[in-house]
């Protein structure tokens, strides 16, 4: 049952895949808010999701309305236009009506998935993003905070950082309301940033000494290898640095307000509820 009910839509279970990520967390949690039945996939899980089994995916999506698609660990690697491709047909097959798929903003790989959505035939609402605040406190770059000094391959590149709890807010909306089919929402923050920018806000606010520096990204992959970092992640790094961050995604957009009616959320207000947790104090 998938339908319409005033400004509601009625959907009976709605999947996640990529529930313990950033964004699919969120997306679970504001679902579950609104009292919608939620299943969540992964490997874990029984049945089990692989996104290098399809062979297990159709039961994986038995008895499901809609679901939100966060493909790990990107769009941009090799496979991935394939593999949402054949999700999406597997989708139609067993009658799923509606996908979210989180897409990458700057990159070919992550388009030429949205056009293997969109051939499928399924409904679809794309969410097409960039870097997330959250990386600087759920991933990666939260050990070089930590540690007093980010190193990057990076330099004077802006980048239109957003809030993954828009994202979350968006797909919520795309999942159980009227009015999103057929969209795709190109979604930045309200304000383009330097890495640089970011480092240096997160400092004043901890009151840390936060240094950033810029490496060659030959020396980082150096030491990406030296710290036994797989040859796969390695790859993404290096083209996420060099391609990505190109200064092709420095412009901004209304993604957020097109969606939800209200502008984005603020780096700075991130910042003041991420420091309040204490996850960028000084562990050494």
């Amino acid at each position: 049952m998938f339908k319409v009910k005033g400004s509601e839509i009625m959907s009976k279970t709605i999947l996640i895949l990529g529930g313990n990520g950033k964004t699919g967390r969120r997306v679970a949690e504001r679902l579950a808010a609104k009292g919608k039945e939620v299943r969540l996939a992964s490997r874990s899980t029984a049945p089990a999701f692989d996104w290098t089994d399809p062979s297990g995916w159709a039961a994986v999506l038995e008895g499901v309305d809609a679901a939100y698609v966060s493909y790990q660990p990107d769009l941009a690697v090799p496979g991935a236009v394939e593999a949402i491709g054949t999700l999406s047909r597997v989708a139609v097959e067993k009658g799923v009506k509606h996908l979210v798929l989180l897409s990458g903003r700057g990159e070919d790989e992550a388009l030429a998935s949205e056009d293997a959505l969109k051939r499928s035939g399924v409904g679809y609402t794309v969410i097409r993003a960039s870097w997330f605040f959250q990386n600087f406190s759920e991933a990666f770059l939260v050990e070089g905070i930590q540690a007093g000094e980010l190193v990057l391959p990076v330099g004077d590149v802006g980048e239109p950082f957003i809030d993954a709890d828009d994202i979350a807010d968006i797909a919520a909306a795309a999942l159980t309301e009227s009015g999103h089919a057929g969209r795709t929402y190109e979604v930045t923050g309200p304000r383009l940033m330097t890495f640089s920018d970011a480092v240096a806000e997160i400092a004043r606010k901890t009151g840390r000494d936060i240094r950033f520096t810029t490496v060659d990204i030959g020396d980082y992959v150096v030491l990406l290898k030296q710290a036994q970092i797989p040859a796969d992640t390695i790859w993404l790094v290096h083209y996420l640095f060099t391609t990505v961050l190109d200064g092709r995604n420095e412009s901004l957009t209304d993604g957020v307000l097109q969606a939800l009616g209200r502008p984005p959320r603020d780096f700075a207000d991130y910042v003041r509820e991420t420091a309040a947790t204490g996850v960028w104090e000084d562990l050494k």
